[in-house]
């Protein structure tokens, strides 16, 4: 099963901190910001399913942040706020936010807000659009991946790296972001471990793993998923 992901922004680093854990427990890909001109960024790098946005930030605020996605994204959006105001509602879901939930909140029912609203739009389906590279194909539906139609056996944590690197193609992962993505943490020899499994996957999935294809190497950055065009 494709894990959803969602973009948590908020320039309280200890809200943001514990909104990801949350959503971390509950299975989700959590990608961060600390203000709008991050938010923006990392919607157009990360293409998050869902968006949970402060209003009241230095700089671009949630409101302006929300304009200006939506003038050409349909990404869901749960504005955050301190204040609990009907004309702040109101001007905020008229902008195009989905939902609005008022501080002190509980983390719980944020996450519960957020696989509501992807269960209604139905995002998780939209995402799941089988991947090719030449004779490899990503199925993120079936959770398979096979090369020339055979398919591949790979442990879940091999599948997770395939999935986080061919759904953003062309990005470069460090180490340490694969190891975050992919165990929810890091720990003491992760470079090591994550060096392993990419070695293990070119053995599976590289006609010559010496040299790769799919699973290349940015050298003193991490790795990316190269080439993909995704399957009308």
């Amino acid at each position: 099963m494709v894990q959803n992901s969602v973009l948590l922004v908020d320039d309280d680093a200890k809200l943001v901190k514990l909104l990801k854990i949350y959503f971390e427990k509950d299975g989700f890909i959590a990608y961060t910001a600390a203000d709008g001109i991050d938010a923006l960024m990392a919607v157009r790098d990360h293409r998050p399913d869902i968006l949970v946005l402060d209003l009241m930030m230095p700089g671009i605020d949630g409101w302006e942040v929300c304009r200006r996605l939506r003038k050409d994204n349909d990404i869901p959006i749960i504005m955050l706020t301190a204040r609990d105001e009907e004309s702040d509602r109101l001007v905020g879901l008229e902008l195009g936010a989905d939902d609005y939930v008022t501080k002190p909140f509980s983390p719980k029912e944020v996450v519960a807000r957020a696989k509501a609203i992807l269960r209604r739009t139905n995002r998780a389906v939209l995402r799941k659009e089988a991947i090719k590279i030449g004779g490899l194909t990503i199925d993120m539906d079936s959770y398979q991946v096979s090369r020339d139609g055979q398919v591949v056996e790979l442990t879940p944590t091999e599948f997770k790296i395939v999935e986080l690197l061919a759904t953003n193609p062309g990005k470069v992962y460090s180490r340490l972001q694969i190891a975050e993505q992919v165990h929810g943490y890091t720990f003491e020899g992760y470079e090591r471990t994550i060096d392993a499994h990419i070695k293990n996957l070119r053995r599976k999935l590289e006609a010559n793993p010496k040299e790769p294809v799919y699973i290349q190497t940015v050298y003193g950055m991490g790795y990316k998923l190269a080439g993909v065009a995704k399957d009308e």
